[in-house]
């Protein structure tokens, strides 16, 4: 049967693009890199092959967020194209080496780099802010790092203000989730701290914390952060661009707060310092000061009494800054992001509810 429908060229061009765009939308292939070139400095062509096939492939330079060579297995992000030229290609979004040795070289290739324009230099470090009160998180909120790094912060002082950024922290599109949300936390939050934050896994888990586009912008934020990313033996450049660097989530969360337990130590230590001083001073001069004997004592007694009397003010102020206290009282805790459609958790005293935000409404 001869076709009815006839064509121009381009318009056959178009066509055969419309229906692959249709029926991928993106795709993400893995293969190995070969006749990797860039051209005028801003257009990267390769080939994307396995034992048996091979693809053109072609994407801007800016979307190269990590080194590439030859003989490298990746992972790209595509729309498949057939060009003007007749040629079938993929046009990348993005990519990331995968496999463990081919992170590696790809980490260091980008850690010289970057270590060259002096993003990773010492004299940008900022120490953490004194009295943290508000910190931003970013993190899924669903992995055991992020419940990690919440239960040590409560377990600590707790009453600190966290404004967490939900986003993912592997795969492909987790880096540009990431940046979007620092540059949140940097133009419209009022947080004292950054804290990115993700529990352990393979190299390939990890792989987004070496994005050059998410380390650039760790190293410029405005605002200090500090990076809890996989085990204490894990390393990325995020690490290395960061102000401060936690081996853990929950190391995160020990450096974010004080230890109730030590606080009161430290009170305790202060008294029997105080009790000590004035002993001392008694038997050093009792001679000289037998005639006011009976005044000092009374004043050591009342210099105890208040001190005793603040340090119970402060105790019982620790105890209604305690979490528990707080939710025995009828309170909630509220975490995740309060938009209509979200999922969030709500703790009570004696349940964990999750519950999906169906209206939201401005107190009057």
């Amino acid at each position: 049967m001869e076709p009815t429908q006839v064509y121009s060229v381009s318009d056959f061009q178009a066509v055969c693009n419309q229906i692959m765009e249709t029926a991928f939308s993106g795709v993400v292939v893995e293969g190995e890199v070969a006749s990797f070139k860039i051209n005028q400095g801003k257009f990267v062509f390769f080939d994307l092959k396995d034992d048996q096939s091979s693809v053109g492939c072609f994407m801007m330079k800016f979307a190269l967020r990590f080194p590439l060579e030859d003989g490298m297995k990746v992972r790209v992000r595509a729309v498949p194209k057939l060009t003007n030229w007749g040629k079938f290609s993929l046009t990348v979004q993005a990519v990331m080496p995968v496999g463990e040795g081919n992170l590696k070289k790809s980490f260091e290739l980008l850690k010289k780099k970057l270590g060259a324009e002096g993003l990773f230099a010492p004299e940008k470090k900022r120490p953490l802010p004194e009295n943290i009160v508000k910190i931003g998180v970013i993190s899924s909120t669903q992995a055991a790092g992020y419940a990690d790094f919440c239960k040590i912060l409560n377990e600590r002082w707790g009453g600190l203000e966290l404004q967490v950024a939900h986003t993912q922290v592997q795969g492909l599109v987790a880096a540009d989730q990431i940046i979007k949300a620092l540059n949140y936390f940097n133009e419209h939050s009022e947080v004292q701290v950054i804290a990115v934050i993700r529990g352990g896994g393979s190299a390939d888990d990890l792989a987004v914390f070496n994005d050059e586009a998410l380390v650039r912008a760790i190293a410029a934020s405005k605002i200090p952060v500090i990076t809890g990313i996989g085990h204490e033996v894990d390393e990325s450049l995020c690490d290395l661009a960061a102000d401060v660097v936690a081996s853990t989530p929950s190391n995160a969360a020990q450096m974010l707060s004080r230890d109730r337990k030590e606080v009161m130590m430290m009170v305790n230590g202060d008294i029997n310092r105080i009790n000590n001083l004035f002993n001392s001073e008694i038997d050093k001069h009792m001679a000289e000061v037998r005639d006011n004997i009976v005044r000092v004592g009374e004043d050591i007694v009342v210099k105890i009494t208040t001190i005793e009397g603040e340090i119970s003010a402060q105790r019982r102020i620790l105890e209604q800054l305690n979490p528990e206290k707080i939710l025995e009282r009828g309170f909630a805790l509220l975490r995740g992001d309060v938009a209509v459609g979200n999922t969030i958790e709500i703790m009570t005293h004696k349940q964990e509810i999750m519950a999906k935000v169906t209206e939201l409404k401005e107190r009057k």
